[in-house]
């Protein structure tokens, strides 16, 4: 496993903290839109948003992001409205519990607006498309993920080109950085994303899941947002309801090659892969041993034996 030289291995959110150089988080998408991507708006509700939310946490998901409008082509929507759709699920789950927060947004109004609710995170998958928002996040202190995109919010980019993806990729995360720190955003505030699928074809996608180590290797912790994804599907010939197998198998390569965050849809499946990778580089212990420990092998689950 790649293993990145952090310029800042410990980030401190508002009330956890993460080691990347020993730790996989797992993000779990919450999406409050009518169409999103994956869940086709069954958590549009607001009760049905932060039960989500809640489930992923007892599911132990480290990180919930909060969206209310989806990155795909289609009419803005007023941020006065978008603010109204996740700021309500950031307050209530951020009184029931101290999992880190974030907020999918691009709009500077609205990221204040959930900073003020609790966020932790601004996931901005735009690239700073309004400059204002580096200045909000680093007047508030809070994390940004900085993320590959090429074009204008909402907008559709048709047949994307690149000469080398995985270069031009890394040369403009390179560029948004230094945005951020010239905004005055710390180095142990910032993430980066290289933005699977958005405005990139299967091919383009596969080239920098498996070049991902040029994005951990900026120094700078590195998500991964591969969940059952377009680049999955066609790939595989699967419709959205079968590549949580993909997604997983996504979600490994990248985790092999530097990713310390994977922002994920199924997330017992999630954390499961995450813990094996984890107890695979002895950053976590098994959660028992018993098997060639002693004269004779038990049961593999004594206690469920036992319960037969």
């Amino acid at each position: 496993m790649f293993k990145p030289d952090f310029l800042v291995p410990v980030h401190d959110f508002s009330q956890r903290s993460l080691d990347f150089s020993k730790r996989i988080a797992v993000m779990a998408v919450i999406n409050r839109t009518p169409d999103s991507f994956y869940d086709a708006g069954s958590t549009f509700g607001l009760d049905d948003a932060v039960a989500a939310a809640m489930r992923a946490v007892e599911a132990g998901a480290d990180w919930v992001d909060i969206g209310g409008v989806p990155f795909s082509p289609g009419p803005e929507l007023p941020w006065q409205e978008e603010a109204e759709r996740i700021v309500p699920v950031i307050r209530q789950v951020r009184q029931r519990s101290s999992v880190i927060i974030s907020a999918d947004t691009f709009h500077p109004q609205v990221a204040q607006a959930a900073i003020d609710a609790g966020a932790d995170v601004i996931n901005d998958t735009t690239g700073f498309s309004y400059p204002e928002l580096a200045q909000v996040v680093a007047k508030n202190n809070v994390h940004v993920v900085i993320t590959h995109s090429l074009a204008k919010p909402r907008t559709v980019y048709p047949r994307p080109h690149y000469d080398d993806v995985v270069d031009e990729i890394r040369q403009y995360l390179v560029e948004k950085v230094q945005v951020a720190l010239d905004a005055g955003i710390s180095p142990a505030k910032i993430i980066v994303d290289p933005g699977h699928d958005l405005n990139k074809n299967t091919r383009h996608t596969l080239d920098l899941t498996a070049g991902f180590q040029a994005f951990a290797d900026l120094g700078y912790p590195a998500l991964a947002a591969v969940s059952n994804k377009d680049f999955i599907g066609e790939t595989l010939n699967l419709p959205k309801a079968e590549r949580m197998v993909g997604s997983m198998v996504a979600a490994t390569i990248c985790a092999m090659n530097g990713a310390r965050i994977l922002r994920m849809h199924n997330i017992p499946e999630s954390v499961q892969t995450v813990r094996l990778l984890e107890a695979a580089q002895g950053w976590r212990e098994p959660a028992y041993q018993i098997h060639n420990m002693g004269d004779v092998n038990p049961p593999a689950h004594p206690e469920r034996e036992a319960s037969k």
